[in-house]
């Protein structure tokens, strides 16, 4: 019998494996999925797994389970679009150009804002971080995770440094966004160009407390990571 930690990885599996199934389209919103005899007989696994995994699915809003109708897939409104693991169980396929695209339109109205506000609001530590991250990924590059790790952290930290909670809340969403899209567009071919510049810029304004040119820079940083995603959209 799997202890606890087995258990938690179990469900964890069974939940990834039914999402990308769900987001990929295998399984149609209203197509309702195997009940939880017959799933963990077929897969060999307890009904209390399978029921931890139908929650984790049911609290992404991907599906809703009621009395004598079994588990539903949602339509798609109701998904939660920028849950981490939702947004990387979408990328494991080939997610659609609209979609991509949206990402880079939540980018463009949130993170212009957030630099403003951070080049308002940061301080020592939050520079600091930004700086590291900076450096990191100037020394790996975004072909490979040490360097997106470093790319992700760069955003997270322009969040934070808001001080703006509901902004901030949205850290990890963004932080996926952009990790997955830098991904996608690597795909296919090397990224077309060295998107450090465009960072070091930003960070250059945020560290003058330049509220204009932290917007102004962030915009651009974004407009051009959608011109490269653009490039691998077309290859």
């Amino acid at each position: 019998m799997a202890g606890p930690s087995g258990s938690r990885r179990i469900h964890g599996s069974i939940a990834h494996d039914l999402g990308v199934a769900i987001v990929t389209g295998q399984y149609q919103p209203g197509d309702v999925l195997s009940g939880e005899i017959e799933f963990s007989e077929q897969l060999q696994v307890s009904r209390t797994a399978y029921r931890e995994a139908v929650r984790i699915l049911a609290a992404k809003g991907l599906v809703e389970s009621r009395p004598k109708t079994g588990t539903r897939v949602t339509e798609r409104r109701r998904w939660n679009l920028l849950d981490p693991d939702v947004l990387a169980w979408t990328f494991e396929a080939e997610p659609s150009q609209d979609f991509i695209r949206d990402l880079f339109e939540l980018r463009m109205i949130v993170e212009p804002a957030a630099a403003e506000l951070a080049a308002r609001r940061r301080d020592g530590q939050d520079l600091a971080r930004m700086g590291h991250a900076l450096e990191e990924m100037a020394r790996h590059g975004l072909g490979n995770e040490a360097g997106r790790d470093a790319d992700r952290l760069f955003h997270q930290s322009i969040l934070e440094a808001t001080r703006n909670e509901p902004l901030m809340s949205l850290s990890s969403s963004i932080e996926a966004a952009v990790g997955w899209t830098t991904v996608f567009k690597q795909r296919k071919r090397k990224l077309p160009r060295d998107p450090v510049p465009d960072h070091r810029r930003l960070f250059d304004a945020i560290a003058n407390a330049d509220p204009d040119g932290a917007r102004q820079a962030m915009t651009e940083l974004v407009r051009l990571a959608l011109e490269d995603t653009e490039l691998s959209l077309d290859a």
